[in-house]
């Protein structure tokens, strides 16, 4: 179901006070996960560091990422990049902010889909090429709200079916609309990551890497951040959440 993302969204101080994921399962790091590299699939580049950013610190480089698009409609109305500019800007920006967290870049595939027009079969047929079974594919949750990241999980969803591979989602727009014990949310699958400080603090170099998200691009309002402070505050916690299927 695609929401609106208007206003600001649940405070993140209403999370923080939240005493369930305390008690959801720890998601095990297992001998498999390190031998076999998780593939992690971005809708747009920023959201495999927002959402898991810190799983890929935690597993030192030894992780595969695939970006769908390249991110170029965030400012449709910028007047300062064209849509061919905001492209190569993100691209950019993945790869560095992803060699933060250790990955290499011949570990990064863009796919150059079209941001906001996902391919969702030839997406599919991708990743099918790309998983074998008990892989992991880390990708956005098919409710997550956002058009491009509901598509790229219905994608992986298939995917893994067709191969075997293990399907983890993860939340980055359901902590806006979404609400404590909301009944749309999966709660009941959720699996949580405990990050050290050092992934922490790798994740936030690498959010912070993506200049053209996380500042104003330039003075009009059609330039502003697309993560001000208040949205990457859900993503400075000590934890980080995924759905098992």
């Amino acid at each position: 179901m695609v929401r609106p993302i208007v206003d600001t969204g649940t405070d993140e101080g209403t999370w923080r006070a939240w005493a369930a994921p305390a008690d959801w399962p720890v998601l095990a790091l297992d001998d498999r996960a390190r031998a076999v590299p998780p593939l992690v699939v971005a809708p747009h580049p920023d959201d495999e560091v927002l959402g898991v950013g810190g799983l890929v610190a935690v597993l030192t480089g030894g992780v595969e990422i695939t970006v769908v698009t390249d991110g170029e409609a965030s400012h449709p109305d910028s007047t300062v990049h064209s849509r061919a500019e905001l492209a190569a800007i993100r691209r950019a920006e993945t790869v560095t902010a992803c060699g933060l967290l250790g990955v290499v870049p011949a570990a990064i595939d863009h796919l150059g889909q079209p941001d906001g027009a996902v391919d969702e079969a030839a997406l599919t047929d991708a990743l099918t090429t790309r998983l074998t079974p008990e892989r992991w594919c880390v990708t956005t949750w098919r409710g997550d709200g956002h058009p491009d990241h509901e598509a790229v999980g219905r994608a992986a969803a298939v995917a893994c079916r067709r191969t075997g591979a293990t399907l983890l989602e993860f939340p980055v727009w359901t902590w806006h609309w979404a609400t404590p014990d909301h009944p749309d949310v999966p709660w009941h699958r959720a699996r949580r990551i405990d990050l050290t400080p050092a992934a922490r603090s790798a994740k936030r170099r690498a959010v912070d890497a993506f200049r053209s998200q996380v500042l104003p691009l330039g003075p009009t309002p059609a330039d502003a951040a697309i993560l001000p402070p208040h949205v990457l505050a859900r993503f400075a916690r000590p934890y980080e959440t995924v759905f098992v299927s």
